[in-house]
């Protein structure tokens, strides 16, 4: 699913509020006007847009025949913060823990709110590398984390790695006296490391995939 533009994200606030506060939906004059857009025929383009989304109907022969199929059609969408790149084969070097500070990062993305199903402290990481392909997580794809500090014997993880200052992207064993990280390629080999030399930062809820 493509994610909407700040503009359909705003177009479709205005209507819902436009409805809340008066009663009838916004002409196209009335959304150009509230959304400061620069022509009628760039809010017809972008209705019809949501319209394609299931975000709104319209009536092409009235000229307030917009109707939102959500009470919220921003609650259809949640964004989350893009805080760097995590490596799926050898461990690179990322910012540290205390610097992933998702407040204050400059990129985010959109996805549809069903991806994180009311989690909280959910962040994303661009991928870098092939050692999860047979996850269907492949180099250039984002990975959706929820920011834990345990997982459960074969969950997918961002691990720190304390003595390295370097992490990665791999399912977690916790064996008798040390941690396996197992990649997810049948060309590449387990790691394995002391159990004090790891901290979770964060388990894989989700995929999404670079398009080429």
């Amino acid at each position: 699913m493509k994610r909407l533009s700040e503009k359909q994200r705003l177009i479709a606030k205005y209507i819902n509020k436009f409805l809340s506060k008066k009663g009838y939906p916004p002409s196209i004059r009335d959304i150009q006007k509230g959304c400061n857009i620069s022509s009628t025929s760039v809010v017809d383009y972008n209705l019809n847009i949501l319209e394609s989304r299931g975000i709104i109907s319209r009536h092409a022969e009235i000229s307030r025949g917009i109707r939102l199929l959500s009470k919220s059609p921003a609650e259809n969408i949640s964004t989350v913060p893009v805080i760097g790149m995590i490596a799926a084969g050898e461990p690179i070097p990322v910012p540290t823990p205390d610097t992933w500070d998702v407040a204050a990062v400059s990129e985010t993305m959109d996805i549809p709110s069903d991806l994180i199903q009311g989690r909280e402290d959910v962040y994303a990481l661009r991928v870098k590398g092939t050692s999860m392909v047979d996850a269907l997580i492949n180099d250039g794809d984002i990975v959706l984390m929820q920011h834990v500090s345990a997982v459960e014997n074969g969950q997918m993880a961002a691990v720190w790695l304390k003595s390295e200052k370097e992490a990665t992207l791999k399912k977690v064993y916790v064996e008798k006296d040390r941690v396996r990280l197992q990649p997810a390629n049948s060309q590449m080999r387990e790691f394995y490391t002391g159990p004090d030399n790891v901290e979770i930062q964060g388990k894989v809820i989700g995929v999404v995939r670079q398009v080429s």
